[in-house]
């Protein structure tokens, strides 16, 4: 009876737990990269040069929060990015940040990172960002040496321009590879911590 009892009580609270939507789940499609990439009317692109080593979305969410004031259109909300998921900030932002996994010390994509970028690649395909051209930085966390680090984000940067370029015809001359190693860090660590949020491709609206 009391074995009956529970499962009855575990069976009702099972059919009670709401149903939670993986994180970021909805910025998958390429229509959701293609409204996060898109600039709006008559905005400039990121002309800016490379980052400093500060988390992109500390620079953008401070400022509302202590104003009191609305975050303008273009702000990203603070990053929860999640493995293998593309982090999409609020459209017509110009950026996205998406985890793309590779072999182990290696440029060699996998097939999961496959999967990712056919979403990406489609958005760039799209007319409404034939106009643009994007800059493709290459991150990693921050094990192992600062150079070494350099040098792998810079052959993992160009992996992701060759595939997009291969497989979706995308005029090489809109993307540019740059590798960022261990500076503009998502989530700040200390040196020698494995943090996959970190070793990401954050692709970047540059304008027309």
């Amino acid at each position: 009876m009391r074995a009956l009892l529970h499962s009855a009580i575990s069976a009702c609270l099972l059919a009670a737990a709401p149903v939670v939507a993986p994180p970021f789940a909805w910025a998958q499609s390429s229509q959701d990269l293609t409204r996060a990439l898109e600039l709006p009317q008559g905005a400039a692109g990121k002309t800016r040069g490379i980052r400093p080593s500060a988390p992109p979305a500390e620079t953008t969410a401070t400022a509302p929060e202590t104003t009191g004031t609305a975050p303008p259109p273009a702000a990203r909300p603070p990053a929860h990015a999640m493995a293998g998921q593309p982090m999409v900030a609020a459209p017509g932002s110009g950026e996205v940040s998406i985890t793309v996994e590779f072999r182990t010390g290696s440029a060699q994509l996998s097939p999961s990172a496959m999967r990712v970028l056919n979403s990406l690649g489609g958005a760039l395909s799209s007319p409404r960002l034939a106009g643009y051209r994007f800059r493709i930085e290459g991150h990693t966390d921050t094990v192992g040496s600062a150079d070494l680090n350099k040098a792998l984000s810079e052959e993992r940067a160009n992996a992701v321009v060759d595939y997009l370029v291969t497989k979706f015809n995308i005029d090489r001359g809109r993307l540019t590879p740059a590798g960022m190693g261990e500076d503009g860090l998502l989530i700040q660590t200390p040196p020698d911590t494995a943090e996959p949020r970190n070793r990401r491709v954050q692709v970047v609206n540059v304008g027309t």
